[in-house]
């Protein structure tokens, strides 16, 4: 009688849907969120990323397309550049972007300079030691939410690449709520108070759509929306019409869910008219990187 209720209600859905369900469901996926960032980092992948600007009239202004592959050297994820534009980058180009990157990971890392020597051919598990989260991992995660009690609402059931997901909505009240990063000197009471207002503001208009597998508690897809954000301090300069960033996730192994692309635009408008930013960053060609894998690193000249 309740599943029968439930079908003929439509739009009204959320009000026969007990919150204290929903919140449980919503902290069982936020905790699965959390386990597969941990499980990220048991692969290495391949990237495409594509940046674009358009001006008004939507007429192209600049575009920026690259491919990167990501491998395990010196115990730490490094990007490796393989194309830009479609133009193959040189060996040379490549060795040196890679030995940069792995310079700034490790400082990042708050290690201090590479081993004497190192194998070229290591067992995976026995040598990462890169404690901070590597960039694929931060790029695809880019919206760390953290379970709210009470801030979530069912709309309904939604097919979503063929599978039965629940569409739910979040209203985040700590979405932006983090410690201001004060330097050179002391905030003021004023100070604070204009940041935790921006932060009040930013939380009340942002609205983040998820789409739950609910027997895998798993989010398969999630969209975040932060619209009209004219109580900004240079609103007077640029006015944000819209704030728009997705993230999808697959299944590149058997009940495996990694992110699969993300995806962001951002609408400006200035004295010149609107202005338009998009990017794409898509994963593929995940690849196992566990205990007895090997991986073959470029020999460093």
């Amino acid at each position: 009688m309740a599943a029968l209720l439930l079908a003929a209600a439509g739009p009204v859905v959320p009000a026969l849907v007990a919150q204290t369900d929903l919140d449980a469901l919503m902290q069982q996926v936020i905790t699965k969120r959390d386990d597969n960032w941990k499980k990220l980092q048991q692969y290495v992948l391949d990237e495409h990323e594509q940046t674009q600007l358009t001006g008004p009239s939507h007429r192209p202004i600049w575009g920026d397309t690259r491919d990167y592959t990501w491998y395990i050297r010196d115990g730490f994820f490094v990007r490796s550049p393989l194309k830009i534009n479609g133009a193959a980058v040189s060996e040379t180009e490549r060795r040196k972007y890679e030995t940069e990157y792995l310079q700034r990971a490790r400082q990042r890392d708050g290690r201090g300079a590479a081993p004497a020597a190192a194998d070229t051919t290591r067992d995976v598990d026995a040598f990462i030691r890169q404690a901070r989260q590597p960039q694929f991992i931060s790029s695809a995660y880019f919206l760390r939410f953290k379970f709210e009690e009470g801030k979530y609402a069912l709309v309904g059931h939604e097919m979503l690449d063929g599978r039965d997901t629940l569409r739910v909505e979040y209203y985040p009240a700590r979405l932006f709520t983090r410690p201001e990063r004060w330097t050179g000197h002391q905030p003021s009471a004023t100070e604070k108070a204009k940041a935790a207002e921006r932060e009040r503001m930013m939380n009340k208009q942002s609205l983040v759509t998820l789409w739950v597998e609910p027997n895998a508690k798993q989010i398969v897809k999630y969209t975040f929306n932060n619209i009209a954000v004219d109580f900004l301090p240079v609103s007077w300069l640029v006015n944000v019409n819209d704030v728009h960033a997705t993230m999808t996730m697959g299944q590149p192994f058997p009940d495996v869910w990694l992110p699969q692309g993300v995806d962001i635009s951002v609408a400006l408008t200035i004295a010149l008219g609107q202005f338009d930013l998009h990017y794409a960053l898509q994963y593929h060609d995940y690849k196992q990187a566990s205990v007895g894998t090997t991986i073959t690193v470029p020999e460093v000249r």
